[in-house]
This record gives C-alpha cells, structure tokens and sequence, in this order.
C-alpha cells in the first residue's frame, strides 16, 4: 500500500481527535503551533492538514480566532462522513439523511428498471425476496440483511444505468450497518418482504409510475420503522406521501 503523506497523517491524526470526542462540535482545535508540536512536523504541514479537512467541511478556519468544528450534518467528505456515521457521530440525524438519498436515487432506479429490466434482473430480484423470506423464517440477521442488500442491488442495476449502483456502493458500509439495524425486528423484515414484492411486482409489470410509487412506499415503510423501532425524529417524507392518506401497499400484521 502507498505510504501516506506527513499532510495525510496530521489530518488523519485531527479527525480522530473530532470523532473521538476530544474536540467537540463548536469548539476549537488546539493551535497549530501545539499540534506541530505534538505531531512533530512544521507548521505549513500543519496548515495544509486543516486546509484539507476545511475542503471537507469538516472544520471552519476563523482569522484570528482559531480552527472550529463544524456539525457532522456539514461535512462534505465522504470517508468523513461514513467513519462519522460507523462511530455515532451525529447518528441522530445521518440515518435519516441516508434514507434520503435512498428515496432520491432508489425511486427512479425503479422508474427506469420497468421498462428496461431483462429476464434475468426480475429472476435476481425473485430471488433475493426468496432468500429473504427463507433467512426471515430461520431468524437469520446476517443472511435477512444480506438478502436486502442483495434485492436492491438487483433494482439499481435493472436501471440500465451503470451510474446508479456506483451511486450507492460508496455508501456500502453504512448502508449494511443501517439495515442491519432495523432488520433485527422481526416485523420490519416482513414488511420488508412485503413491499419487496410490491416493487418486483410493479416493475415486472412495465408500468415506470406503478414501480416508482412501490418503490417510495417501501421507503416511506422504512422511514416509519426507523421512527418507531430506533428513534422518534421526524421521517423524510417523499413526494406521494400523505400522512392521512392510507397507504394502499403497506400490510398489517398481527
């Protein structure tokens, strides 16, 4: 592997210090003389080390007054925001925007998916509901979580788009750690199971609105289960959703 810069070393160095909460949100790292000091390095590699993380939003430069932390909700880098999003850095609120992102590019992958899928996207699709439905039954997290993944995989890449999954691969650490956490309620796997049908459903029937609105009302089932089985803070609500509308495709259980 490249050895990293003494550059890379000292900002590597002062993200820990803001993820591990040494240096809260707000509050000011230290000089850069000190961290020189500390790091044994000049202070132009210092500079060029917050200027790196100020390119990522990750800290703000005051003249005069010092270098500040900004809200994880701020930051723009991408390694920064997952590792932030691993460690519960700002966990309130990155979820929901993950989930966002989700609706944003999984309801148009859908759109696309009806009326470009081939045979064999609708059989991947088939079985990944299979394989959820099976993992599910025998109470298997790890192969539930898997068999999710593997259904939206098979979504993005019907889209015929190559862009779409390279979208969300990015994002594949946290994307396994958010599902795995909600799939460890055994009712959020059935609706899981149930809206994956929906969507299979709607986008083998060619009809590009049928699968866009499957798809949004199983997002929608997810932000609703995200409310209610891991936090209580308001749900990203997409462009369909009426919350005093009945949603046609969700199922009750008892």
């Amino acid at each position: 592997m490249p050895r990293i810069s003494l550059v890379e070393e000292v900002a590597e160095a002062l993200l820990e210090r803001i993820l591990s909460g040494q240096v809260a949100p707000g509050e000011a790292l230290p000089p850069e003389a000190r961290i020189a000091e500390e790091a044994q390095v000049s202070r132009v590699t210092v500079r060029e080390a917050l200027k790196a993380l100020q390119a990522q939003h990750v800290v703000t430069v005051r003249r005069g007054l010092g270098t500040y932390v900004n809200p994880p909700e701020t930051w723009t880098g991408l390694d920064a925001v997952l590792r932030a999003a691993s460690r519960g850095v700002g966990a309130g609120q990155l979820p929901l925007r993950l989930l966002e992102i989700r609706r944003m590019v999984e309801t148009g992958a859908a759109e696309l998916a009806a009326t470009r899928h081939g045979p064999e996207d609708l059989e991947a699709m088939a079985c990944a509901v299979a394989d959820l439905e099976h993992a599910h039954a025998a109470g298997d997290l790890d192969a539930v979580t898997e068999a999710d993944l593997a259904f939206h995989d098979a979504v993005l890449r019907a889209s015929g788009n190559p862009f779409v999954p390279v979208l969300l691969a990015q994002l594949g650490q946290l994307l396994y750690a958010t599902r795995r956490e909600t799939s460890a309620f055994p009712e959020v796997q059935r609706h899981a199971i149930h809206h994956h049908r929906a969507v299979l459903g709607a986008i083998g029937s060619g009809e590009p609105e049928a699968a866009r609105r499957a798809m949004d009302a199983h997002i929608t089932q997810t932000c609703e289960d995200y409310e209610h089985y891991i936090g209580r803070s308001p749900r990203p609500a997409g462009p369909d959703h009426d919350p005093t509308r009945p949603d046609p495709t969700r199922r009750t259980t008892t």
